[in-house]
C-alpha cells in the first residue's frame, strides 16, 4: 500500500504515498509523481472505467510542471477513456512552497507543522449552496460540478502556498477525518499511510488515498 520516495529539488523532498481500496469493489483513486509534480486524482464512479479514468488522468498531469496545465493535459488524455475523475494536482517551487490546482471536491492541505489550512475548495452542489448562504444536505456534498473532463482554463481552482509541508488526498480521506483529524496527523509523524489508515478506522466507505509532500 505504502510507497516512500525521495525527489531531489535542490534540498530534497521527502514523499509518501497510499492507496486503499476499502469496502468499495474498485479503487477508483490513483495517484501520480513527476520530478516535482504530485497527483491525486479520483475516478467518479464504483466501475472498471472509473478506475481507468483516475490513472489515465493522474499519469498524464504528472507530466507537467504547471498545475493548472497539467490538469488540462489529464483533460485530453480521457478522450479516450470512458470514465471521468476528480483531480488535485501540486508542483514544488524551486525556491519553496507549492502551487495546486483542481477539480472536483479532491483536496490539499497546507501545513507548517502546527496549523493547517484548506487550500481547495470543493467543486460540489453542497459547496455551492453553503457559498451562497442555503444549507445544504449533506447527500449534496457528494455531487461534483466540476470534473477532469468538463475542466477549462477559467473553471480551475487555484492555490499557492508557502508552507513546507503539504497533502493531497481523496474524499475518502477527507470525509471520515474532517480537517481536526487531518490537523493532528500531518503535525506530527505525518504520512500518507497515517492519513488512509485513520480514514479507514474512522469508518471511511469510500476509496482512500493520500500523497504527503514534505
Amino acid at each position: 500500500m505504502l510507497i516512500d520516495r525521495t525527489v531531489p529539488l535542490g534540498t530534497a523532498l521527502t514523499v509518501t504515498y497510499a492507496s486503499e481500496r476499502g469496502p468499495r469493489t474498485y479503487n477508483a483513486d490513483a495517484y501520480a509523481h513527476g520530478r516535482r509534480t504530485f497527483v491525486v486524482a479520483d475516478g467518479v464512479g464504483d466501475s472498471p472505467a472509473a478506475a481507468e479514468a483516475a490513472h489515465a488522468a493522474a499519469q498524464a498531469a504528472a507530466l507537467l510542471a504547471d498545475p493548472v496545465a497539467a490538469i488540462l493535459a489529464a483533460r485530453d488524455a480521457l478522450q479516450v477513456h470512458l470514465g471521468d475523475a476528480v483531480i488535485v494536482v501540486a508542483a514544488a517551487r524551486p525556491d519553496g512552497g507549492f502551487d495546486v490546482a483542481w477539480v472536483g471536491d479532491a483536496r490539499a492541505y497546507a501545513s507548517d507543522g502546527e496549523d493547517l489550512v484548506q487550500l481547495t475548495t470543493d467543486h460540489t452542489v453542497g459547496e455551492y449552496f453553503r457559498e451562497r448562504g442555503i444549507v445544504a444536505e449533506p447527500r449534496m456534498d457528494h455531487v461534483v460540478t466540476n470534473t477532469v473532463r468538463l475542466a477549462t482554463t477559467e473553471n480551475i481552482g487555484r492555490a499557492a502556498t508557502r508552507a513546507p509541508r503539504l497533502a493531497l488526498v481523496s474524499d475518502g480521506v477527507s470525509g471520515p477525518l474532517g480537517h481536526a483529524g487531518v490537523e493532528v496527523i500531518l503535525s506530527g509523524q505525518a504520512s500518507a499511510e497515517r492519513l488512509v489508515r485513520a480514514a479507514l478506522y474512522a469508518g471511511g466507505t469510500d476509496n482512500a488515498t493520500a500523497v504527503v509532500v514534505s
